[in-house]
């Protein structure tokens, strides 16, 4: 019997997520539509076609992780591609705040520890508890692959660059969330080594999506090229980096 290739994304309803599922579906993987909102997550694949299907899927909530796993391993038995995506960037930045006066209010001086604390768990603690349930899955794939969305934002070399143009946006909250979920790729792709299993970190860009009120400048095709390349990486491919479509490697 043939291996049928399953990929799940997390916070696959819009934006880069839904762009990478209707890429995947397109290489002959069967792909599961990750969204907190069912129903969005239902309209989603339906737009990517039969071989979508939408799966509840909130990466703060462990029962609703629980219950993801426990359908995947029924239904389908293994994961060969795991896409950590889903991130939020605040929880309430008002319609037309750009992305620089919203780095001024939340500075390490004046930073709300609710607001910190809510964009970690998505982004770096839902991360992890997302690897920890699926990881037995990917086991059961012969070469699986998992890809964290990380972003530049999250570079310590760069905002530590004087020159750099986006030095003084770099702030606790939304980029060293970033900085901490590289930490999390390179100990998964330490640990899995052995395994043959691939961890990677992508930085789609800057892209138009609604993590910053669609004031990007990519296009969502752009933000997914570099996540699907890595998702597909064959044997000889690396574990452990860090890229960017037109940039390559991007800096720790």
């Amino acid at each position: 019997m043939p291996h049928t290739l399953v990929a799940l994304i997390t916070g696959a309803n819009q934006g880069i997520g839904l762009q990478v599922a209707k890429e995947l579906a397109a290489r002959g993987f069967t792909v599961l539509v990750g969204s907190r909102d069912f129903a969005k997550g239902e309209a989603a694949a339906h737009s990517v076609g039969d071989a979508a299907h939408a799966i509840q899927l909130d990466v703060t909530d462990q029962a609703s992780i629980s219950t993801a796993a426990e359908r995947i391993r029924t239904e389908f038995g293994h994961l060969d591609v795991l896409i950590n995506n889903a991130a939020i960037s605040n929880t309430g930045m008002q319609a037309g705040t750009s992305v620089q006066e919203h780095a001024l209010q939340t500075r390490p001086s004046n930073v709300s520890f609710e607001e910190m604390r809510a964009v970690w768990e998505t982004n770096v603690f839902g991360v992890l508890a997302i690897y920890q349930a699926m990881l037995p899955l990917l086991r059961e794939a012969p070469a699986a692959r998992i890809v964290n969305v990380s972003s530049g934002a999250g570079s310590l070399t760069q905002a530590s660059d004087p020159n750099f143009a986006y030095r003084s946006t770099f702030g606790p909250v939304y980029p060293a969330s970033k900085t901490a979920l590289n930490a999390l790729t390179v100990a998964m792709a330490i640990e899995l080594e052995s395994e043959g299993i691939k961890v990677n970190a992508v930085s789609p860009g800057f892209i138009k999506t609604n993590l910053n009120n669609y004031a990007g400048t990519g296009t969502v095709e752009e933000g997914a090229r570099e996540i699907v390349r890595v998702a597909l990486l064959g044997p000889d491919g690396p574990t452990g980096t860090f890229t960017n479509a037109t940039q390559g490697t991007v800096p720790w």
